[in-house]
């Protein structure tokens, strides 16, 4: 008579077991693998550098290797820093000088890879002189006014590729033009006599007439780009980002197989002038790897002597290996 109430007893025990035992277990507040994949938002400025992550969207390599990504287009180096800081996008194209100067309180982001290099072949940045000056070499730009972006991978550079050159720090003269396309304008008028620019834009500056005074080919391993991500995403969703490394691997093998196939989409992405279409030759890219510990260490010791740096960031807080393919 009862067996009906012991039953019931009996099942309503195993329920509220199961119930807590689901609240217990590892991970039970996280999202289901059922749920989707994860979407991360890059933001890229319309340069270059950001060409394998244009194919791996077009191509569906994100999707293939089980990311989504949002690419997010940016107007500036401040506008992307901006984004970042406030949580708006996961990830970002830019060089480990602005990632140490983010981490100097925090760890905020970490370089995962490469973005671009530069080669013996193919140049990043070119120190270029104006045509109504008469400046033709390194030994030229002693005390001449440099146009740069203070405080940022450029300035970096022109240091460290006039020195190798021979010049001493006296010698290298800056005056501060933040716009690339300012930049551009004022070399072509010759009210500056020198500027720095990235490619392809230094390309068309040199079809103008400007002067290739100096570029990173003569010293590549000054020069690349990286890509980084936001530390709270590289904690909460490593096999994303392990995701996106392998589309832009798959993407830079596409590339390197016949780089100037790509040109359409550079120039619908308003990343190669329409003038250059011909004559630009667009680089392989780099595979695999990060900055090493020399590389990092030099940055770092530049940025101490300008006095961006307030205190030591080490090499392992801003790069992190660990999540390439």
């Amino acid at each position: 008579m009862h067996t009906k109430p012991k039953i019931a007893t009996l099942l309503t025990c195993l329920v509220g077991l199961s119930l807590i035992a689901a609240a217990c277990a590892p991970g039970g507040s996280q999202p289901s693998p059922t749920e989707g994949p994860v979407t991360l938002r890059f933001a890229f400025l319309t340069i270059l550098d950001a060409l394998p992550m244009l194919v791996a969207d077009q191509e569906g390599y994100f999707t293939a290797h089980g990311v989504e990504v949002e690419l997010v287009p940016v107007g500036s180096a401040p506008e992307r820093d901006q984004l970042i800081a406030a949580g708006q996008v996961d990830g970002m194209i830019n060089e480990v000088l602005s990632t140490i100067l983010n981490n100097q309180e925090e760890t905020r982001v970490q370089v995962v890879r490469f973005a671009r290099t530069a080669t013996v072949d193919s140049a990043l940045f070119r120190i270029l002189a104006s045509k109504q000056s008469s400046i033709l070499d390194p030994v030229g730009l002693k005390g001449v006014e440099i146009g740069i972006s203070n405080g940022t991978v450029i300035e970096y550079l022109t240091d460290r590729l006039l020195q190798a050159e021979g010049l001493s720090q006296e010698d290298i003269k800056s005056i501060s033009v933040p716009k690339i396309s300012d930049r551009l304008a004022l070399l072509g008028s010759g009210e500056l006599k020198a500027g720095v620019l990235p490619d392809p834009l230094a390309s068309l500056a040199i079809q103008q007439g400007a002067v290739n005074v100096l570029d990173d080919t003569r010293h590549p391993e000054y020069s690349h780009s990286v890509i980084t991500f936001r530390k709270p995403v590289i904690d909460e969703h490593p096999q994303a980002v392990r995701a996106f490394l392998a589309a832009i691997e798959e993407s830079v093998e596409v590339i390197n197989k016949d780089p100037n196939a790509w040109k359409g989409l550079l120039v619908e992405q308003k990343s190669l002038p329409q003038p250059l279409v011909e004559s630009f030759q667009v680089p392989t890219f780099v595979t695999a790897g990060v900055a090493n510990e020399h590389q990092y260490a030099d940055v770092h010791t530049w940025a101490r002597e300008k006095g961006l740096l307030k205190q030591d960031v080490p090499y392992t807080v801003t790069i992190n290996g660990t999540l390439l393919p």
